[in-house]
């Protein structure tokens, strides 16, 4: 753990800031740099809802450069928090959250990833896939779920 890098996938939301708080924390802790990922769904494409690929490729590229500026304004914040020598590094991905996660997690130096549980219950549970949990059961590194 001590050589390699805190993996903290993000989808933007106040738990996943949150669970970034406890990355950062770790980071520091181990004197390890930081890796932030986020992972694109696919968006619609031409064959969903009748919309035109001109379409698809304008909100692809909108949801591509707000992942981007969002992620160097993580960035520069995180940099702040981490000890001198640490770094922070942003990945952007595109497809399945939970294979991307999965993928980023075995190419890279990592050692632990830090993902947020948005603690769903009942029906929600059931109709949203928990990333979480899936990935505290499949990934050969060290898992911390934050609530």
């Amino acid at each position: 753990m001590r050589t390699r890098q805190i993996l903290c996938p993000t989808d933007f939301s106040i738990t996943a800031s949150h669970a970034l708080s406890y990355a950062v924390e770790m980071a520091n802790l181990y004197g390890v740099s930081l890796r932030l990922l986020h992972v694109m769904s696919e968006p619609f494409n031409e064959h969903h809802y009748g919309l035109a690929v001109e379409a698809v490729a304008e909100l692809e590229q909108q949801i591509t450069s707000f992942a981007t500026e969002s992620l160097q304004k993580i960035q520069l914040d995180i940099q702040a928090e981490l000890n001198h020598g640490l770094t922070v590094q942003t990945v952007i991905r595109s497809g399945d959250v939970l294979t991307e996660i999965l993928a980023e997690s075995e190419q890279g130096e990592i050692g632990m990833i830090v993902v947020a549980s948005h603690g769903r219950q009942g029906i929600a549970h059931l109709l949203n896939p928990n990333i979480a949990e899936a990935l505290a059961n499949k990934a050969k590194t060290p898992v911390l779920v934050v609530k």
